[in-house]
């Protein structure tokens, strides 16, 4: 199946250790292709508002299994596996350090025109427990105007 031009709603909702909870909703254009298989991929770019500017952000959903990539001014990979923890490098302009993340819930309900995808985990820095993540996703299709 082809690319489409798709409009990504992100609430994340972050709580680390000895820091108020932070709350961070952005809505922006990419793109999603539907594989053969089922596997589902989003792509887009970060901005300014997530202090991640200049990095490109995707997600890849294969059945039970998502992967966060981002590449540029962050390069890292997280996988999301329900009941499983993985763990990653995650690099930045200011070093290296290592991310373990544990899944607490996965919802996938993603197809050909859209969804929602919700991700909730912990996650360590370092192998030290730093907090308790969420990744609510909403996808839709842009649809095609007609003159």
């Amino acid at each position: 199946m082809a690319e489409k031009k798709v409009i990504i709603f992100l609430k994340s909702h972050q709580h680390y250790e000895g820091t108020e909870p932070e709350d961070l909703e952005l809505i922006s254009e990419g793109l999603m292709d539907t594989a053969e298989d089922g596997t589902v991929t989003l792509t887009y770019d970060e901005t300014e508002l997530t202090g991640l500017e200049g990095t490109r952000t995707t997600f890849t959903v294969r059945d039970d299994t998502v992967t966060l990539c981002r590449t540029g001014q962050v390069n890292s990979q997280m996988v999301f596996q329900r009941g499983r923890q993985h763990s990653s490098l995650y690099e930045t302009p200011w070093g290296t350090m290592t991310v373990d993340i544990a899944t607490s819930q996965l919802a996938n309900r993603l197809g050909d025109r859209g969804g929602i995808l919700d991700i909730r985990y912990s996650i360590s820095v370092e192998h030290r427990v730093a907090g308790r993540n969420q990744f609510k996703i909403r996808v839709r299709e842009i649809g095609r105007q007609t003159i």
